[in-house]
């Protein structure tokens, strides 16, 4: 019997595959013990007392929803193998100086299998730099896959990526389609947890996003899934202090873009007072002030992308704006929207006019053009990270690198503050 090729470099549970199937893979135990303690070999939890089966089995809670690991059983995998070894970059475009500087030092962590940060600013063209690496490896004979924890990332990535590389490439989320196997594969971060030693070479966008972030089941993933002589590369805009840690302890090599592609600074975002947004938001009304501020940006006729802290309060604004500005087509989308790519879409091609969104929209996403509003931007759901994300969502094309980026708040915290200064560091160190 010839193994599904489908199959390498994925990890199953017994209920998946057939009696022969399990006799032609690879084992492994599905719960590991150490120190006295058990974890889960697919995940990394640890395993609590109480995750017990009647017949004595010990299963793992964490990972439940890609089915049941038992203690009593096996996991099973297939090796992965190499690929032809071809041509597969398509793409012609000309690297900044700043970008071929990061793209030549991954090409030589890849020689050197050195795990790297690089801490690129947004907008500074991240996704072109790694494209030589990406295609070195596959070029080689080896598979890469590009990872991120938000859909809407994986689903911009995939696209840019089947227009600039010749291979086939797999996209791995959710709802997508079921794998397969192919050298290049783009996913969400959770279906990492799929594969076992499969990639030569991991890269993982948005580290510093929710999910991921301080997400041991995630790290473990990550780690999991390179083959034992692969590479690791991680991409952020703002770091974390996991990520510092490491840098610091020698564990991570840094490289550093603070210039944007087009050379022009990142927008510094204007803090402004507003107050009672929520008093007026429950009686259907707007804050004068900002009701100023919007017509003042309507009059522009650029797009206009307004941040909420939470769904019901951007449903609440795009009802009341739209009373208010019965002329402006309004969308508004969340992590619950069904249609929110339609929107996002509409939104890019002019169609919508303003976009609310959640944080769901603060990054991996381009609107050219774009000014942005962030309502209530001291609530604690607004990170430091959060707000540089969405602070980068402006001045992103070459036609329009500046654009109006305002926090509405009623008390300045340390996440804008924090935001704020971070941009500026950036901007200095670009030497803009």
């Amino acid at each position: 019997m010839k193994v599904n090729p489908n199959y390498l470099g994925r990890l199953f549970t017994e209920q998946e595959l057939s009696l022969e199937e399990r006799q032609r893979a690879k084992q492994i135990p599905s719960i590991k013990k150490e120190k006295g303690q058990q974890y889960c070999q697919r995940c990394g939890s640890q395993i609590k007392e109480e995750w017990h089966l009647p017949v004595g089995a010990f299963y793992c809670r964490e990972c439940l929803i890609m089915k049941r690991i038992r203690s009593d059983q096996k996991l099973y995998y297939f090796p992965q193998e190499r690929f032809p070894q071809q041509d597969v970059l398509k793409w012609s475009g000309q690297l900044t100086p700043f970008q071929e500087r990061v793209s030549q030092g991954l090409l030589q962590a890849v020689d050197k299998k050195e795990a790297t940060l690089v801490h690129a600013v947004t907008g500074a063209g991240k996704t072109e730099m790694i494209y030589q690496v990406v295609a070195k490896v596959i070029n080689q004979g080896g598979a890469v896959c590009l990872a991120s924890p938000r859909i809407d990332v994986c689903l911009e990535l995939h696209k840019r990526l089947q227009n600039d590389f010749a291979c086939e490439i797999a996209l791995l989320h959710g709802e997508s389609d079921p794998y397969f196997r192919t050298p290049l594969v783009v996913a969400t971060t959770h279906q990492l947890l799929k594969f076992y030693q499969a990639f030569d070479l991991l890269i993982v966008d948005e580290v510093d996003a929710f999910p991921y972030v301080d997400n041991p089941v995630l790290y473990h993933a990550v780690n999991n899934c390179v083959k034992e002589n692969g590479l690791r590369i991680f991409l952020t805009a703002t770091s974390t202090d996991e990520l510092d840690r490491k840098v610091k302890q020698g564990e991570l090599k840094r490289l550093s873009l603070p210039r944007r592609f087009h050379g022009n600074p990142l927008i510094v975002p204007k803090p402004i007072w507003l107050s009672h947004f929520n008093r007026y938001l429950e009686k259907n009304g707007l804050p004068p002030k900002l009701k100023l501020y919007i017509e003042k940006q309507r009059k522009t006729a650029y797009p206009l992308l307004i941040f909420a802290s939470e769904i019901k309060k951007g449903e609440k604004l795009k009802e009341i704006l739209q009373e208010k500005f019965p002329n402006e087509k309004i969308g508004f989308v969340s992590s619950i929207t069904e249609d929110r790519l339609e929107q996002v879409q509409a939104f890019r091609d002019g169609k919508l006019t303003i976009l609310i969104s959640t944080t769901i929209l603060e990054r991996g996403v381009t609107f050219p053009r774009v000014d942005v509003f962030v309502v209530e931007a001291n609530h604690q759901l607004f990170t430091k990270s959060s707000l540089v994300q969405i602070g980068g969502r402006v001045g992103r094309s070459m036609d329009r690198p500046t654009g109006e980026l305002i926090f509405f708040h009623d008390g300045l915290n340390q996440s804008i503050k924090r935001a704020i200064k971070e941009i500026k560091q950036m901007n200095q160190e670009a030497g803009v």
